[in-house]
């Protein structure tokens, strides 16, 4: 976990040594919540590429152990809920991950084409001790149909909008921690997170804050890479 609040005065006080303008708390929410899903989502982007290299190269390794112990806190299971003629997913779902009927029985994904042709097959239509389902705009429709109970799955989560909650003194916008929601990413994000942000801030306003982030997020990447 990342502190919202410490992230919030590293950019202010970056920002205004720059003397590029004034960051909000409107804005800097907008951004944080933003540059949040940036990152997360670069972490599947990193993972296809380094399950890509051949061979078993160390360095690619503990890069994939890395981001892993980064995604895991977003790895859930649940039991799905079954209406009318299918199951839906959690809300939070952004990964679907493997399929579950009885706990322990695999449900592969098959596509509507494979459908029809596996249930006119005596040996290859589903089962329940072989189901399928066809993942449709997040319901998913299991066979046998007589399936309606016992699936879950396991997920990856999306993360949770971050909140830098704030009260007008004088006109002033100051800290109220009753509603904070801090960064739900890792601790050495932190410094990411100030960049993103800045990066972010610095293309609204039209500034030189972009080039200074960016040149901050390229140093950061090289020292975790080294």
């Amino acid at each position: 976990m990342v502190l919202i609040d410490t992230v919030y005065q590293k950019v202010l006080a970056i920002a205004n040594k720059e003397q590029r303008g004034y960051i909000t708390p409107q804005e800097f929410n907008l951004y944080a919540d933003q540059a949040q899903k940036d990152i997360f989502e670069q972490y599947f982007y990193d993972i296809n590429q380094f399950e890509r290299v051949k061979g078993n190269n160390t360095e690619y390794s503990d890069m994939l152990d890395k981001l892993n112990e980064k995604l895991s806190i977003f790895k859930k299971e649940s039991d799905l809920t079954y209406s009318t003629d299918h199951f839906s997913l959690p809300n939070n779902i952004y990964r679907l991950g493997s399929l579950f009927y009885k706990k322990n029985i695999i449900v592969q994904e098959i596509n509507n084409r494979d459908y029809v042709y596996l249930k006119s097959s005596p040996l290859l239509k589903p089962t329940d001790a072989n189901p399928v389902y066809i993942n449709m705009d997040q319901k998913l429709y299991v066979y046998p149909d007589i399936i309606d109970d016992d699936i879950s799955c396991s997920y990856v989560r999306k993360p949770t909008s971050p909140n830098w909650p704030y009260v007008f003194i004088d006109d002033m916008p100051f800290y109220d921690d009753s509603n904070v929601i801090n960064f739900e990413l890792h601790r050495s994000e932190e410094n990411n997170l100030v960049n993103k942000i800045l990066q972010l801030a610095g293309i609204m306003m039209n500034n030189e804050l972009y080039q200074v982030a960016s040149q901050e997020e390229i140093k950061d990447i090289q020292q975790e890479k080294s």
